[in-house]
């Protein structure tokens, strides 16, 4: 029996919300968080609502553009890899000119959402734009490519506090080096699930440069970003609420850290303990919130 292409199936705006990401939210969240960890701590607690609605919906759309570039990019890699090869431009169930004209309106959306943002924060978003655009090319010439994500996601600190304050400040920098190990200790988590499928094809990823010792580069990515972030409350003067925050979510790190040391995990625990990122960022955006006051 033939299979119906997917296309057929479905309304094509279903399937560009597929394309887009937007069935699985904590791919969009988890850029969100380290934004919203920005503009509340930046603002002791109590940024304009107007501007909290700005990074929300900027980060939405950024994340949407980065997702579709990168399915742009990686087309002809997908379908080569089990985690992959349903998305819509691997399965064809979208045309390439579809996706370009997505991943132009998603940054088109953007764009105009940075125009409400101070100079500082504009051009930061600019900025933004060319790492964004190359990392999925990074995978296939530099060893650990997530290091490039992370700087990206890096720009939502940076962008999101110098948008409350038009400037940056040690502190940021600080919340920003968290934000970069942070990224970088999930999305290898994240890419783990994929070794044997980027092996084969030749693509780089941190869990293939780490190798076996990817689960204590993990943790000691998880340990930068637990001291970065308590520098951060000590800087800041955060209070009890911030610190039980930093407290569960170092105790959700060290537990994923010594799972990741039992061989042969199925590859779906590796999508979990990534979901399970986005509840300890919620947490600690809590914890920042209250903290502050």
């Amino acid at each position: 029996m033939l299979k119906t292409p997917e296309s057929n199936q479905k309304p094509q705006w279903l399937v560009i919300i597929r394309l887009l990401r937007w069935h699985k939210p904590e791919g969009r969240l988890i850029l969100m968080i380290p934004a919203l960890w920005a503009v509340f701590l930046a603002a002791a607690g109590k940024p304009p609502l107007p501007l909290v609605g700005v990074i929300v919906l900027g980060t939405l759309a950024t994340s949407a553009a980065g997702c579709v570039v990168n399915d742009l990019w990686d087309r002809n890699i997908d379908p080569q890899v089990e985690r992959t090869r349903d998305r819509p431009l691997a399965s064809r169930a979208l045309s390439i000119k579809v996706g370009i004209v997505v991943a132009i309106v998603s940054m088109a959306c953007a764009a105009v959402l940075a125009f409400y943002l101070n100079p500082l924060s504009f051009w930061l978003s600019v900025a933004a734009v060319p790492v964004i655009l190359l990392y999925p090319g990074a995978k296939r010439v530099f060893p650990v490519p997530q290091l490039v994500l992370s700087i990206a996601w890096g720009f939502a600190v940076l962008i999101s506090w110098s948008a409350v304050t038009t400037t940056l400040s040690p502190t940021t920098w600080l919340l920003w080096g968290a934000t970069v190990l942070w990224t970088l200790g999930f999305d290898t988590v994240y890419a783990m699930s994929d070794r044997e499928d980027d092996r084969r094809i030749g693509i780089n990823s941190s869990a293939l440069f780490f190798g076996k010792s990817a689960p204590v580069a993990i943790a000691i990515f998880f340990a930068g970003t637990m001291l970065l972030l308590g520098w951060v409350g000590v800087l800041l003067h955060l209070h009890l609420p911030f610190w039980i925050s930093l407290v569960i979510a170092t105790i959700a790190w060290i537990w994923q850290s010594l799972r990741l040391r039992k061989p042969q995990l199925p590859n779906s625990v590796y999508g979990e303990m990534f979901r399970e990122n986005v509840w300890i960022g919620f947490i600690l955006l809590a914890g920042m919130i209250v903290g502050s006051f």
